[in-house]
């Protein structure tokens, strides 16, 4: 398991959570200025300068449902409002198209070139304001000096890492399955042609050499795909073109997004409890709760009125009816975290609140820390 691994989970699966959001924005025609401070205050505060320093130091990846608090947290950062069902329907989405992702690359490190593409799209979704571009430009920095210069087998860790946290997950979400990419089960379909990974040679040839390293002979065999060579690797720089398309912002045409249940999936969910259970959470994971929570800064509005409830569903019907049918176990509930119960706890979300300060660019209503105890509590 590569320690390595959780800045690009986060990242890209906040960038599927942004496409998905603006989508049902404009698919509810909300206002326009209310849609710019949605993303803008969700995007400043995932871009957070101490929660990304929380997030960039070498850990272990947690369990599905201690990410999970982390983004419904993330989600309610500003004036909208998700019911279970579209908070459940919002994270399956996310975690589907990132996988897919994460199985299409061609080569491990292109998961870098995938998470670029998520800031790219992220930069255009808020490149009216220019102190959170620059949050966003700075965790670009950290990611080349994180990532720039690990070897392809530390980057085969972390894809397998990824993979790992992904597995058993099969939801079926229709775009997928309108573009044939995934089968009736949720299972993805690997292709088997189009550009092969950079820097390697279109299938085909066998060579052979001698105890001198001298080439004797080739043989050619029939592969079966429809292959050619990359025309050019992706660039890693700040602006290029990253020519892989994984990561782009499949929701920019606006097209219905269904998601559900494999029959695989539902049956592994009767044999888990690792959901429903009252306090799964080790220690560490609420201690790693505690640490990236207490760097996130939750905006609240001045006006209540001003909040919103956003649909991911077309009807109000079909999220009622989601909500009954969504198995039990796979209904990811927020975790309830008790802060003041445990002294050492305690002690640490005190040391966060005393550094917790912002100045990055002044922000309207903005919470100073001073209330973290409580906004836990009421997770």
């Amino acid at each position: 398991m590569s320690v390595r691994t959780l800045p690009l989970l986060f990242l890209n699966l906040g960038g599927e959570m942004l496409y998905i959001l603006d989508q049902r924005l404009r698919a509810q025609n909300v206002p326009g200025d209310k849609a710019r401070k949605v993303l803008n205050d969700i995007v400043s505060t995932m871009f957070n300068r101490k929660f990304m320093e929380e997030l960039f130091k070498p850990q272990e990846l947690y369990s599905k449902k201690a990410l999970r608090t982390v983004y419904d947290r993330l989600a309610h950062a500003s004036i909208i409002r998700l019911n279970q069902a579209s908070m459940d329907k919002l994270y399956d989405l996310m975690t589907v198209a990132f996988k897919y992702q994460v199985l299409m690359c061609p080569r491990p490190k292109d998961v870098l070139l995938v998470t670029f593409n998520h800031l790219d799209a992220i930069k255009g979704l808020i490149r009216d304001s220019p102190a959170i571009l620059n949050q966003v430009d700075e965790t670009f920095q950290q990611l080349t000096e994180v990532y720039g210069g690990l070897s392809a087998g530390e980057f085969q860790l972390i894809r397998q890492t990824l993979l790992i946290f992904f597995q058993d997950l099969h939801i079926r979400v229709s775009i997928f399955l309108k573009d044939r990419v995934q089968n009736s089960n949720g299972r993805f379909v690997l292709p088997v042609s189009g550009p092969v990974p950079w820097g390697t040679e279109v299938p085909g040839l066998i060579r052979m050499f001698n105890s001198k390293g001298e080439e004797v002979k080739t043989v050619e065999f029939k592969h079966g795909g429809n292959y050619v060579a990359a025309p050019k690797e992706g660039s890693f720089e700040l602006y290029g073109d990253r020519v892989l398309k994984l990561g782009t912002n499949m929701y920019s045409v606006n097209r219905p997004v269904e998601t559900h249940m494999s029959g695989a999936s539902k049956n592994l969910a009767s044999q888990t409890q690792e959901s429903i259970a009252p306090n799964p959470l080790a220690k560490e994971e609420l201690n790693f709760l505690a640490r990236l929570l207490g760097g996130m800064e939750t905006k609240k509005p001045s006006d209540p009125e001003a909040r919103f409830r956003l649909n991911l569903f077309a009807t109000e019907e079909e999220e009622e009816q989601a909500a009954l049918t969504r198995p039990e176990e796979l209904s990811y509930e927020v975790i309830n975290i008790q802060a003041t119960q445990d002294q050492q706890r305690s002690e640490e979300l005190a040391r966060i609140m005393g550094e917790f300060e912002i100045t990055d660019a002044p922000r309207q209503s903005a919470s100073k820390g001073d209330d973290l105890l409580a906004m836990m509590d009421e997770l």
